[in-house]
């Protein structure tokens, strides 16, 4: 097992990493468990646990034997699997189901699922009673090398993805790497697009090493992925250490690929059509090639983190995504974007693989004709 440590203004929270941690929930996360006194005896909350439906049918019955096996009870809080889940009416349900259990600022809400739990869990227990604590049980790739670490919490709107939301640190991450095996092939891929990230932005060995040995991260083989999903994880966390709360810029840079990426996500409909970590990995692709349009990255090293995506069997040109909306559409969803600040809108970009930058000069024309070219033929 990997346990990585994440500072931050509270007294920050341990991330664990390795096999069959949700069958030894208990152990790990026994002090995470509120217990209380009625009527003069000892007893026990059950403990609530939001779960997607599809975690809870691969992971339930692990997660409740542990449990039991000191006389706790599970009290389940079943959601649709999608993106569909985080929204206003999903968040008023959850925030009902809590309160009506007498949810107190000391108890601890469970996330079983995707980043799609994670992030609505989150920001349920952000506004419940001003702050109550949660523990999360990321089950995708994506969830454990993202969104769980980091506080960031949110449900999305008409005008977007993630736009209202707020900063709510767990009290402690445990990634089942056996929870992987369960997924998908192409939840597999749309996951290691976050992993590619971290050696894309700031690793250059790491980027390195996933070039010879990302396929056994895809394929799910240790110590191959518990490698990766640590060291993705100790990025993210050096990071958001340094700049928790995105303010300086630092951590703004964990968003490369996902200006474009979000901007692809609204165009195809926030669903199955294109998966968040598919419009990451193109979303890194187009940065890439925009840096070298700008003159900032060598074709060489965007020929490398193209084949890389590719590798992973992820999309890396728009015409692959079947996309119906020109590149001045895709501008004006980027308009939504949360980052937009003053009438211009900060885009990640790359000086040489792992080097990224923030670029808070790029008019969104350019970016508006390099969509546009890249519709008709990208330039390599």
């Amino acid at each position: 097992m990997e346990i990585v440590r994440v500072d931050t203004a509270g007294s920050g929270y341990d991330v664990l990493i390795g096999s069959g941690l949700i069958a030894d929930a208990m152990v790990q996360a026994r002090d995470f468990i509120e217990s209380y006194h009625a009527g003069g005896h000892s007893a026990r909350r059950k403990v609530p646990v939001v779960a997607d439906r599809n975690a809870y049918r691969h992971h339930g019955d692990r997660l409740a034997h542990s449990l039991a096996s000191e006389n706790y009870d599970i009290d389940w809080y079943l959601v649709e699997p999608g993106e569909a889940a985080k929204s206003w009416q999903g968040l008023e349900a959850l925030v009902d189901w809590l309160l009506a259990r007498g949810i107190t600022r000391k108890d601890r809400v469970f996330a079983l699922g995707g980043g799609v739990v994670g992030d609505l869990t989150g920001f349920a227990c952000a506004i419940l009673k001003r702050g109550c604590g949660f523990v999360q049980l990321p089950t995708t790739l994506l969830a454990q090398v993202d969104s769980s670490v980091g506080g960031k919490t949110a449900i999305n709107t008409k005008a977007g993805k993630n736009l209202v939301g707020a900063f709510h640190q767990p009290s402690l991450v445990l990634a089942d790497t056996t929870c992987l095996t369960t997924l998908p092939a192409r939840e597999m891929r749309a996951g290691y697009a976050e992993v590619l990230k971290y050696g894309v932005l700031g690793d250059r060995d790491f980027f390195a090493w996933l070039e010879e040995h990302g396929s056994q991260v895809i394929s799910g083989e240790e110590p191959w992925l518990t490698q990766a999903v640590a060291r993705s994880v100790a990025a993210k966390a050096a990071i958001v250490a340094q700049d928790e709360r995105e303010t300086t810029g630092r951590r703004a840079l964990l968003n490369l690929g996902h200006t474009f990426g979000h901007a692809l996500e609204a165009a195809t409909g926030f669903g199955e059509r294109l998966l968040h970590g598919e419009a990451v990995g193109l979303g890194m692709v187009l940065a890439a090639r925009f840096s070298v349009q700008r003159g900032d990255l060598p074709p060489s090293a965007a020929s490398r983190i193209e084949r890389a995506v590719e590798q992973a069997g992820l999309p890396v040109r728009l015409n692959n995504i079947n996309l119906a909306a020109s590149g001045r559409e895709l501008t004006e969803l980027m308009r939504h974007d949360k980052k937009m600040e003053g009438g211009t809108l900060p885009f990640v970009l790359l000086r040489d693989i792992g080097a990224a930058y923030l670029a808070r000069d790029v008019p969104l024309d350019d970016v508006a004709s390099f969509l546009d070219a890249e519709l008709r033929d990208p330039p390599f």
